[in-house]
């Protein structure tokens, strides 16, 4: 797990040093093991290493093959390295270390673009064939690891991060509107877009190629969900044998490491049944929970906190346990730096994210979080079943963009957008929702169809939201997240699993749907106790009943109550005055009238005035150079 920078000079103009060392030390918190540089005239390559496998020098990146020819900078893992390493020494390949990087840079030397498909892991690398001239930047299957570029005049930059684009002396922060106005529609983005102009993040999913003397990339897509119902459903009893199967296995796989692994334990059913497995192979397993004071909660945040829960499955798994309660006050102690090291904000209050981290880094580099099992699984019943029963694909559209405006329906956008309004009007966010389903599209007829669209439209943008914020987070304190869910043959099974394995009540629903669309299938929508029906089945041979059995708890903080209680004088600190950077975006009257409804009771939007303080911070931090830095100090641009 690392960090990868780097810059073609597109005129020809020999690459730099002193640039791309900037580049790489403005990332050093994701690889403070080592660093490397490497330049072959107009491109050049860095690298910062955190040591996982193979602790010794002869992990030392940029790696290059033998002849000289192909050269990598790799972030990640890839779990099956070494099965591909028998293959590959089978066709004469030599090795030098005990790497997955060097199996990933002989596997590319071999197979080319073919590889990506027997990668089972997460990445982002930059591989450059000096003899074709050609460098490819490519990120794996589901966007685990970012990976961002800018193509700029006469000059191409691509990093793990932003920032370190932002060393480089052709780079300047500037927002992008367009941007701002789908981050303030979806809390996400769902295009390549970012918040900084220029920059753009590469999908997953897909490769880009740039051919020196060229002065336009490539990107191609090498992989996509296809969620589909089978032709011959099998049994439930049947479905979770090969669950319990793949699940072991996909455990077992995540556990290759060198260094100690932890897990986190939330209390909830996917950290719980990771652990469960995990603790049959490290005894004394590292477990890590944060918690809630909820003293000043009320209403459904009363059960946000998940300690008891963790607790419970520490003491039956047998494992080495550590807590975090945060308090009404550590966000804002916390979100300069955060924000410094998130660069964009996306999905959720994502900060007690970066105490779990802060925490699971105290005791070793990597740790095992339960990502993934919601968005495959059909974890979010109360989402999917708004938009079950539609006339045509226009109208599931409809309803299910309705939903996702998650900060500000469309009916107040141009308010809110005043002050840009000429730059961004003809942004068409419902088109913008449309195009995340391309050519999928086609053939709707059941309701299980458009389960499937549902689950195909939150796993390529929600939980790809939820994986930027992990990795950004995490490696923020030099740790890596693994995924275990994102394993490809769990995956693979997920998405041909029918939608009756993982939704026990769509029939009733349905039912509902046709016979009553008003507000009391709204009301059941919202009861239901659904969802992940498969790993509930499943899950009861590893966890307590009363976990399989509990109704689905996000990972939030009590936030609803903390920013008209114990945060009020920080948020208006924030929000209310008048020179608030962001108004130089954003309209002051429309979006202090919708912060007032939250603080005066009337209306809960946290989601609103967590983004909002975000993107306050945001604008200070890259626009006006009022950054922290990170863990190890590099607190400039260049």
């Amino acid at each position: 797990m690392c960090g990868i920078a780097g810059l073609v000079n597109l005129d020809g103009e020999p690459a730099a040093a002193v640039h791309l060392k900037r580049m790489t030390d403005s990332i050093a918190h994701r690889g403070p093991d080592g660093e490397g540089v490497f330049i072959d005239g107009a491109v050049g390559i860095g690298h910062r290493r955190l040591s996982i496998i193979d602790l010794s020098p002869a992990g030392h990146q940029p790696m290059l093959t033998a002849d000289g020819r192909f050269v990598i900078s790799y972030n990640g893992e890839v779990y099956n390295f070494q099965e591909l390493r028998v293959e590959l020494e089978a066709k004469g390949c030599q090795f030098r270390s005990r790497t997955d990087s060097e199996v990933v840079l002989h596997a590319w030397a071999v197979w080319g673009v073919k590889a990506l498909d027997r990668f089972n892991g997460m990445f982002a690398f930059a591989i450059l064939d000096r003899k074709e001239r050609e460098l490819v930047l490519a990120r794996d299957r589901y966007g685990i690891k970012p990976l961002y570029y800018a193509e700029l005049p006469g000059t191409f930059l691509f990093g793990s991060e932003v920032k370190a684009l932002l060393t480089h002396p052709s780079m300047r922060a500037e927002m992008d509107e367009e941007a701002l106005l789908e981050y303030m529609t979806f809390q996400n983005f769902f295009t390549e877009r970012t918040l900084f102009k220029s920059v753009k993040l590469l999908p997953a999913g897909c490769r880009l190629t740039l051919t020196l003397g060229r002065k336009t990339p490539e990107v191609q897509r090498y992989w996509d969900y296809a969620f589909t119902e089978p032709g011959v459903a099998a049994s439930l009893d049947d479905y979770a044998e090969e669950f319990d199967r793949l699940f072991q296995q996909a455990v077992s796989r995540q556990l290759v490491s060198d260094v100690p692994v932890g897990a986190y334990l939330s209390g909830g059913m996917d950290s719980g049944s990771i652990t469960a497995i995990a603790t049959r192979q490290i005894e004394n397993l590292r477990t890590f929970t944060i918690g809630f004071d909820l003293h000043s909660a009320s209403g459904i945040e009363l059960g946000f906190d998940e300690r008891d829960a963790a607790e419970h499955m520490s003491y039956l798994f047998k494992t080495e346990h550590y807590e975090m309660v945060l308090k009404a006050g550590d966000m804002e102690r916390v979100l300069p730096r955060m924000v410094w090291h998130l660069e964009e904000p996306r999905v959720g209050q994502s900060y007690p994210n970066f105490f779990a981290a802060q925490l699971a880094s105290k005791f070793g580099k990597v740790v095992l979080a339960g990502s993934g099992g919601d968005e495959l699984f059909g974890g979010y019943p109360w989402r999917y079943y708004r938009a079950v029963v539609n006339d045509d694909f226009e109208h599931y559209v409809d309803k299910y963009y309705g939903y996702w405006q998650r900060l500000i329906p469309n009916t107040a956008i141009r308010d809110v957008f005043q002050p840009v309004w000429s730059k961004v009007e003809k942004v068409w966010t419902r088109d913008i929702f449309r195009d995340v389903f391309s050519h999928h599209a086609a053939n709707l007829t059941r309701p299980e169809d458009y389960i499937n669209h549902s689950l195909y439209f939150e796993a390529k943008t929600f939980l790809h939201g939820l994986l930027v914020v992990e990795d950004k987070l995490s490696m923020a304190h030099g740790l890596e997240t693994r995924v275990p869910f994102l394993d490809n043959d769990l995956v693979d099974f997920a998405m041909r699993l029918p939608a009756a394995a993982k939704l026990g009540n769509l029939g009733e629903v349905v039912r509902l749907n046709e016979n009553d669309p008003g507000a009391k299938t709204r009301a059941y929508f919202e009861k239901t106790h659904d969802g992940k029906l498969l790993l509930r089945q499943t899950m009861q041979r590893y966890v307590p009943a009363s976990i399989t059995e509990a109704v689905k708890q996000g990972f939030s903080a009590p936030d609803a109550s903390w920013f008209k209680g114990e945060s009020i004088d920080y948020v208006r600190r924030k929000l209310m005055k008048k020179d608030a950077f962001l108004f130089s975006f954003l309209d002051r009257t429309s979006v202090q009238r919708l912060v007032s409804d939250h603080l005066e009771g009337k209306v809960n939007r946290r989601l609103l005035i967590w983004s909002l303080l975000s993107v306050e911070q945001w604008c200070r931090t890259f626009l006006q150079n009022e950054h922290p830095g990170s863990a190890y100090g590099h607190s400039r641009f260049s």
